[in-house]
């Protein structure tokens, strides 16, 4: 296997991996308690290389401050964007490929449905697999956001999460009651079944199959057999890399046609094949799966365990 994620100096909640670039550093905070059903962890993301190459899994969608550094994204269908300052990044159905040039440091939140409608109000279907340049939005308030965030210190994680969550407390926006009951729904759908049926969430909801497409879609990004597909992956990806399960196993437990329909389906979502997650994983695919040691007070669909 190569190189594995190791606890960091900042705290138990801090990864590091002696990529080949370089090293590359991740430090979870999670969020306060007024805020854990809008928005997942934050995360600062550091790397020391002049370039550095990786993807991303699939993914909720992200808010991402560029502190030092620059680049781009490639998305699954081969659409590239340079990355803005300010990033609002969709919900990805896909392995989502990224260059950074030059030494680069990267603030991010994790969105939860209501945090996206909160912060975009967008169906997240409109942004699936794209981004907006978010650096002046709210009247500059984010663009404001990001000097303060580059005048702080690496050290001063505590700082920045201070800083980010006040502001987006601000801005969040409470849902109808209907609202939150389809999205808890939704969340234990997609976690609690091996290889989620519609049929079930279509029982759980009183929903029809259109009526839910039409709800996640907005929510969530996409209709509920891709979002079945998605999350089906995540949790396998998990259990091959951090907790070592046999593959071949997993592909006859989750429901998979085969072997060859398992790989596919890994290698769309996570960017790795099941062979590549069990010897040689990435360092970003590392570090983005111990998301799921924030254990359970932060939102179960932010840890996709």
């Amino acid at each position: 296997m190569g190189a594995v994620a190791l606890p960091d100096e900042r705290g138990p909640l801090s990864y590091a991996v002696a990529a080949a670039q370089g090293p590359v550093r991740l430090h979870y905070m999670p969020p306060p308690e007024h805020l854990r059903l809008y928005f997942g962890s934050i995360y600062h993301f550091s790397v020391t290389a002049d370039s550095y190459a990786d993807a991303t899994r699939a993914d909720v969608p992200q808010l991402r401050f560029m502190l030092t550094g620059s680049g781009h994204y490639q998305f699954q269908d081969g659409v590239k964007v340079v990355t803005p300052p300010v990033c609002l990044l969709g919900p990805t159905m896909g392995a989502t490929r990224f260059v950074l040039d030059g030494p680069a440091r990267v603030l991010g939140i994790s969105l939860l449905p209501a945090g996206w409608i909160s912060l975009c109000g967008r169906d997240a279907s409109d942004l699936a697999d794209r981004l907006l340049d978010f650096t002046d939005a709210r009247d500059g308030a984010f663009a404001a956001m990001l000097d303060r965030l580059r005048a702080m210190e690496e050290g001063e994680g505590e700082a920045m999460a201070d800083l980010v969550w006040t502001q987006l407390g601000r801005v969040v926006q409470p849902l109808r009651k209907a609202s939150w009951e389809l999205l808890a729904a939704v969340d234990a759908w997609l976690v609690g079944e091996g290889s989620p049926r519609i049929e079930a969430l279509a029982e759980a909801t009183g929903l029809s199959q259109r009526q839910l497409a039409r709800l996640t879609n907005r929510y969530y990004g996409a209709p509920p057999k891709l979002l079945a597909r998605k999350y089906r992956a995540l949790r396998c990806s998990a259990r091959i890399a951090l907790d070592g399960e046999s593959w071949q196993q997993l592909c006859e437990e989750a429901g998979f046609y085969d072997q060859s329909h398992f790989i596919r389906e890994i290698k769309h979502f996570i960017g790795l094949t099941p062979h590549q997650l069990q010897t040689e994983p990435s360092a970003v695919a590392q570090l983005t799966l111990l998301r799921r040691s924030l254990g359970s007070d932060v939102a179960v669909l932010n840890r996709l365990s």
